[in-house]
């Protein structure tokens, strides 16, 4: 913190840093967090207790919230225990303060330089040219394939139904000082991309775990990487194309690691990278989200001026193509609180899913979140399609009506932005899944946090083919809350008959892609909500509790399970353990099962810092 901020700060009432955040009574998480749970509910506390200084019109002294995201974790933390900060701070735990720093920095404390491949023993002895993509077995990217189906044909899984009973650990990964395992690797070539919350990338032998190369970017990559071609770049075939939690998008040369480019795909300090890019055609199609919602509803928050979009970059260059707004028009000021803090909008429309490419309409698909002020348009809480050549938009579709959600509304300390009616926070977080039934007919499938299914036409603007409870019963409707009958988030897969959702408490179920008729559901107990992954027979799926399932894709019965919740040896040397798998899903190629094992964001769930590969015995 700069010094002389200090004196400035000082002399401000301690009564406004005496804030109480409800986050104290929920239960801990594993990890380096002290006992707070999530790895970023460090940006509540910001907004409710740091706002007040760090960005306020009365206090220019202070470093801006833009400054301090660009500060190591180390030296935050140390500002706020030891440092000029350490009264103003006074009443926060330490828990708070630790996750205060390690959102800000986007990273864990003690990761900052400490993933390096170089200092790890399993070293590859070789880095031989990348075979050609085309031609091996490929999980590219969030969905697989451009569609988002998260369906692996045989040719590529290496693995029947038979197979699966089979299937034991082989090797595992740990990320240096991980806390939770929130990206999906991609497996290409006969090599893992994979990336951690401690800021790294790796290249990983698929065969054996040993590793190639590591690059560590400006905060925590979630997502999943994606590899495409890049032309151009001397001696660079392949790029592995990746983004960050600070909302960094990077182009990095797939055998060696080494940067291409970076760019910075919006300038707000809470703008993110949470899901993985698609790649088509010469163009990386980026998702940004964003943070602000948390805790946006405290009176000493500016809310809100954040706003979703997909950016287009060329991905030779990184330069910027065009950019589709979800909340059209620049946020303005609207009004000035008795305490100085000035309130703004529009804002809101989160995209927290990686995009859907279709060829077939030149179009680029992807689900928005909630609008974070009213009034809410129509393009929030459901599906856009935009041009692939503009990023002009074709058409949109809207699962929930009027929903603007704002965490913090419900202190003492409300801000004048908080609407009347908060919520129901539905965002449709996963991404469309474009699938093609046996008569031709195409659809494009997405979720809501109602626990609904439904199916747009895209050869048809858009148009409802039909929305169902995914367990059978009654949709709730685009004006509906949660049906307390599950919950769709993360995502779905489909292959030529099915369309397979983790439920949450409502187990993983399987409806008929054409008609929406519930076919199955397969309830072991706990909660199944990450994404599923189907190869042909099989539909691999996690649990909160660590399990990973896989069951008979035709009626749901079990054939295989792992309990991946415990501590690992791993290939290089690090102490690793796994926890809740409820986002990523597990990829498979080549014969081979790999997921990431931990995944503890903002709940109570097991935070876990491995990767894991099976194959069979």
């Amino acid at each position: 913190m700069k010094k002389r901020f200090a004196a400035s700060v000082a002399a401000a009432p301690i009564g406004l840093l005496t804030l109480t955040l409800a986050v104290h009574s929920q239960p801990a998480a594993q990890g380096r967090g002290g006992g707070l749970p999530g790895t970023e509910s460090g940006i509540a506390t910001f907004q409710t207790q740091c706002f007040m200084c760090h960005g306020h019109p009365d206090v220019p002294e202070a470093p801006t919230p833009v400054e301090i995201r660009d500060m190591t974790p180390e030296r935050i933390y140390t500002a706020l225990t030891t440092g000029s900060m350490q009264e103003q701070s006074a009443s926060l735990q330490d828990p708070q303060k630790r996750r205060v720093a390690e959102f800000m920095a986007g990273r864990p404390l003690g990761s900052t330089g400490a993933g390096e491949a170089a200092s790890m023993p399993n070293r590859c002895a070789a880095n031989p040219p990348l075979e050609i993509p085309s031609q091996g077995a490929v999980w590219n990217g969030w969905g697989r394939d451009l569609a988002n189906t998260r369906f692996q044909p045989f040719s590529s899984a290496g693995l029947t139904r038979e197979d699966v009973g089979n299937l034991t650990l082989k090797w595992a990964f740990g990320f240096p000082f991980g806390e939770s395992s929130n990206a999906q690797p991609s497996i290409v070539s006969g090599r893992v991309f994979a990336g951690s919350d401690n800021g790294y990338v790796y290249s990983l032998d698929a065969e054996t775990g040993c590793v190639y190369w590591s690059y560590e970017t400006a905060s925590i990559v979630r997502g999943s990487p994606v590899v495409g071609p890049v032309s151009g770049i001397r001696d660079v075939s392949y790029a592995v194309y990746v983004g960050d939690g600070h909302g960094n998008a990077y182009a990095l040369d797939a055998r060696t690691g080494r940067l291409l480019w970076k760019t910075k795909t919006d300038d707000h300090f809470l703008a993110r990278i949470t899901a993985g890019m698609a790649v088509y055609d010469g163009r990386v199609f980026v998702p940004v989200s964003s943070s602000e919602e948390f805790a946006s509803g405290n009176a000493w928050y500016p809310c809100c001026t954040s706003r979703g979009s997909v950016v287009a970059l060329d991905a030779n260059t990184g330069e910027e193509i065009w950019k589709a707004w979800v909340v059209p028009g620049n946020p303005k000021p609207w009004v000035t609180q008795d305490n100085g803090v000035v309130l703004y909008r529009p804002g809101g429309g989160a995209v927290w899913n990686s995009p859907t490419v279709d060829p077939v309409r030149n179009a680029v698909y992807f689900g928005t979140g909630d609008a974070t002020t009213p009034p809410s348009p129509i393009t929030t809480d459901g599906v856009m399609a935009v041009d692939i050549d503009t990023g002009d938009l074709l058409w949109s579709y809207q699962a929930t009506e009027n929903d603007v959600f704002m965490g913090g509304c419900g202190a003492q300390n409300r801000s004048l932005a908080c609407p009347e009616q908060n919520g129901p926070d539905a965002d449709i977080g996963n991404s469309p899944v474009l699938t093609t039934l046996p008569d031709g007919q195409r659809v494009l499938l997405t979720g809501t946090k109602a626990g609904d299914l439904f199916a747009l036409d895209p050869d048809d603007n858009g148009r409802l083919l039909y929305r169902v409870g995914a367990l059978g019963g009654p949709a709730v409707g685009p004006g509906g809350g949660r049906g307390g009958r599950g919950s769709i988030v993360w995502g779905g897969a489909a292959d030529d008959q099915f369309a397979y959702y983790g439920l949450g408490r409502g187990g993983l179920a399987a409806i008929r892609a054409a008609t929406g008729e519930y076919a199955w559901t397969f309830e072991p107990g706990g909660s199944l909500g990450a994404a599923p992954t189907v190869i042909p027979g099989v539909v691999f799926e996690g649990a909160t509790n660590g399990m990973l399932y896989a069951v008979d894709s035709t009626n749901g019965e079990l054939l295989w399970q792992f309990d991946t919740s415990g501590d690992f040896q791993t290939v290089n040397g690090v102490e690793a353990h796994g926890g809740a798998l409820q986002s990523i899903g597990a990829v498979v190629a080549d014969g081979m099962v790999f997921i990431g094992s931990g995944y503890a964001i903002s709940s109570g769930a097991s935070g876990g810092n491995v990767l894991l590969a099976f194959s069979v015995e």
